[in-house]
């Protein structure tokens, strides 16, 4: 069973940066699309940022140039740093995997389709 715990929420100003972590304690194959979800309560998980062994990466508009996702294989992390935070960027911020034999386009992944998920870590911007 893989854990991923995330860390480095927290309560920042608008236009103030923060960088998400998300370590996992093991990678089981190989392969592997990764990525961040949000959600804020009453409103569906949303996804911002996917990457993954297929080196793809993409992010949803509204974080687009704001935010970088990154991954370390060699240290099983995947990191988020979010620059110029907007109040709307406040919600809980989740990470996802899923590992994989073969070849799998991480992009049109559904959330359904990440095994493994964190617990979450609060991001609060105030304007």
């Amino acid at each position: 069973q893989v854990q991923l715990v995330e860390s480095g929420g927290g309560s920042v100003q608008a236009g103030e940066s923060l960088r998400l972590s998300c370590a996992a304690s093991q990678y089981t194959t190989d392969n592997n699309c990764m990525a961040w979800f949000r959600q804020v309560p009453g409103s569906e998980r949303e996804v911002i940022a996917i990457t993954g062994t297929d080196g793809s990466t993409n992010y949803a508009e509204s974080v687009r140039g704001r935010f970088t996702i990154s991954q370390d294989n060699s240290k099983k992390t995947l990191s988020l740093q979010m620059n110029n935070l907007k109040p709307e960027d406040t919600a809980m911020y989740y990470c996802a995997a899923t590992f994989f034999w073969g070849i799998r386009r991480c992009a049109v992944l559904s959330a359904s389709e990440y095994k493994y998920w964190g617990q979450g870590t609060q991001v609060t911007v105030s304007s």
